[in-house]
């Protein structure tokens, strides 16, 4: 045989092979119509908390105290929300300080907590020294331990360092989170070795190598530990560190409008609006990238 046929012979036994069939889902077409009826019905169960709290914040006095109550309002109104701004005009800080303080306490510490988690997971997952494991124990057991266990050596702490009554007694706090750590240590143990040995031969410094290779691929841990952080942060009363009225937060000032009796259910209402549409819309943005990531990046040693 010559070599120009066996040529041939070879490109045709690699173009004509037979298309492998794809296997089709052993599922018939009333398993996956049930399927979608229960994710339906999981959703709307999930979903039903935040319509009826935005469906109370809309309806008027007489249909908040009506029995049985209804889901949604017959005559809707912006009327609780505007009746909030009114009482929150009368104090004496204003609306938008107490916003600035809840704004800067979260960005700051979330922002603190991203930055220093990472650092610090980074050099625990891919560098070994000694204390590695202990350390790292230690950072497990904290997370066993609720802020009610920690508050008392916390405040004892703060007021040794001058810290009480200031923002940093909340932001400080929050860099040292245990969760984030964690889940940014247990991302990055799964992205390879091999990538970062890489870029070092290409001459990259531990900064680059961090910020532009590690911090990319672990884009879901990140952002997953915003969403925690941002929701801690914000929903964050901080009576206990914070007493002046000028520093205290959004959430304090809200709910203390909650809680001025019958004649305040409605602001009561508006207020559970305000205060959970921020978490939420966070939650929304991060999740969509979170997504979107896990689906295009994925990375195996």
């Amino acid at each position: 045989m010559s070599k120009k046929k066996k040529k041939a012979t070879v490109e045709e036994a690699v173009y004509t092979k037979p298309l492998i069939k794809r296997r089709k889902p052993n599922r018939s077409i009333a398993g996956d119509i049930a399927l979608y009826i229960f994710l339906i019905i999981v959703a709307c169960i999930m979903a039903f908390p935040i319509v009826y709290a935005v469906s109370a914040a809309l309806k008027p006095l007489d249909e908040l105290f009506k029995f049985p109550p209804r889901v949604f309002a017959q005559h809707p109104t912006l009327d609780n929300f505007s009746d909030l701004f009114v009482t929150m005009g009368k104090s004496w800080v204003t609306f938008s300080r107490y916003l600035f303080n809840t704004a800067f306490i979260t960005f700051a510490g979330t922002a603190g907590h991203l930055i220093i988690a990472s650092m610090a997971a980074f050099v625990l997952a891919k560098y070994q020294f000694p204390g590695n494991q202990g350390f790292f124990k230690l950072v497990t057991v904290a997370m066993m331990f609720t802020g009610y266990v920690t508050q008392i050596p916390n405040y004892m702490l703060l007021n040794k360092l001058g810290w009480i009554d200031t923002y940093w007694a909340i932001i400080i706090p929050a860099f040292a989170s245990p969760m984030g750590l964690f889940l940014m240590k247990q991302f990055m143990e799964g992205l390879p070795t091999a990538l970062i040995e890489a870029a070092k031969i290409d001459g990259a410094n531990e900064w680059k190598v961090f910020s532009g290779i590690v911090m990319p691929n672990v884009k879901p841990a990140w952002m997953t530990l915003i969403i925690f952080s941002v929701q801690g942060l914000w929903n964050n009363r901080a009576s206990t560190f914070i007493y002046s009225e000028e520093k205290k937060t959004l959430v304090f000032a809200l709910q203390q409008i909650q809680a001025g009796g019958i004649a305040r259910t409605g602001q009561g209402a508006a207020v559970l609006v305000v205060v959970m549409i921020v978490p939420i819309a966070i939650f929304i943005f991060s999740e969509s990238q979170i997504l979107e990531t896990m689906a295009s990046s994925g990375l195996k040693d």
